[in-house]
């Protein structure tokens, strides 16, 4: 006893702080200083989503490198708000620190983020990954949105939640634009999602997604837009889904919104620490889905499936038939010609960057 009170004082002269002691004969001594900022986060998701990998990632390293400075609690699921709109307006209000949106979440506050879902602009994982983590085109958005929201919403990063959207049906094995013709395809209701269906020659046809499994099996849609994670985690082969044709045409992006009077109100230091907590979380997102993929499609193959890689040339005659999606786009969504811009120029300097790179490294 005697020993272990030496210790204990010796510990406070050289200046460690115990602000609790549990146990003094078992030796066990805790020590945990109150944060100086605790953030709260949310996912509308659960503990087996890339979001919640995110996050888990992004907790460690901000509270480490803050030495404890920073406490980020989770908050997985509707605890907090339970959509895009309740969601981000808690985000503005404050009730909220961290929150994570598809496109789609937050397309009817900032409806230029469906740029995000515009076809075939982001080529491959190595573009897709460089473009978000270059980070000029997360800048611009971020600066978009923080004018609409009177300098309340802050976009920190964009990562990834699902893979790749790729285009499945129940009826045939989709080659070429022109085997969409007339096909019943799934969408949500939105313009968007829908005038690319029309433009590859299908029919777009809104369902709820809890209805989707049923209306698989009745026929009222033959096809979707999903990956591959989310038709075998719904089991949609099992409703008649059989085909997957890989075109990739949207990356299924993941924004991180944060309140932006909470991320000014800390010292430069800690919105540092912070900033370098999104860009670990924006890796995780980013290495998640792909291992995911792997079992998923095996799963998909192994029952049946017949899943379809389209050739370089059959890809860009799916980019050419999707092409007035684009004039569509910057035509009709307010500020969509800003962010299209920043994205295909954002695209286009990664192809660059990455296409001069590899020349050298297949010599």
């Amino acid at each position: 006893m005697v020993k272990q009170t030496a210790n204990i004082l010796g510990a406070l002269a050289l200046g460690l702080s115990l602000t609790a002691v549990t146990s003094v004969i078992g030796a066990t001594v805790t020590t945990a200083d109150a944060a100086d900022y605790k953030l709260r986060a949310t996912a509308n998701s659960n503990e087996n989503d890339e979001d919640y990998d995110g996050l888990i990632v992004f907790k460690d390293y901000v509270e480490k490198a803050s030495n404890g400075a920073i406490e980020v609690e989770l908050f997985i699921g509707t605890q907090l708000c339970s959509n895009g709109a309740e969601c981000l307006q808690g985000i503005a209000d404050g009730s909220i620190d961290i929150y994570i949106s598809t496109s789609g979440g937050a397309s009817g506050i900032f409806p230029y983020v469906q740029v995000l879902d515009l076809p075939y602009l982001l080529r491959d994982d190595r573009i897709a990954e460089e473009v978000l983590s270059e980070g000029t085109f997360t800048r611009s958005i971020r600066n978009l949105a923080l004018a609409d929201s009177g300098d309340k919403i802050r976009l920190m990063t964009v990562g990834n939640t699902g893979g790749w959207r790729n285009f499945a049906n129940t009826k045939r094995r989709v080659q070429t634009p022109a085997d969409m013709e007339g096909l019943k395809i799934r969408t949500v209701v939105a313009d968007l999602p829908q005038e690319l269906v029309k433009s590859l020659g299908a029919a777009p046809t809104p369902i709820p997604w809890p209805e989707l499994f049923t209306s698989f099996q009745t026929g009222v849609v033959e096809g979707s837009k999903n990956g591959i994670t989310d038709i075998m985690g719904m089991k949609f082969p099992d409703a008649g889904l059989k085909y997957v044709t890989l075109d990739g045409h949207a990356y299924m992006g993941a924004l991180w919104w944060m309140s932006n009077d909470r991320f000014m109100s800390m010292p430069e230091d800690m919105r540092r620490v912070v900033v370098d907590g999104f860009a670990a979380l924006q890796q995780a997102t980013f290495a998640s889905p792909k291992r995911k993929s792997i079992a998923a499609y095996s799963e998909f193959v192994s029952e049946g499936g017949d899943l379809y890689v389209p050739s370089p040339d059959e890809k860009a005659a799916f980019k050419e038939a999707a092409a007035p999606v684009y004039d569509w786009f910057k035509t009709n969504v307010a500020n969509g010609d800003v962010a299209f811009t920043a994205l295909a120029d954002a695209a286009a300097g990664a192809e660059a960057k990455i296409d001069g790179a590899a020349a050298m490294d297949v010599k």
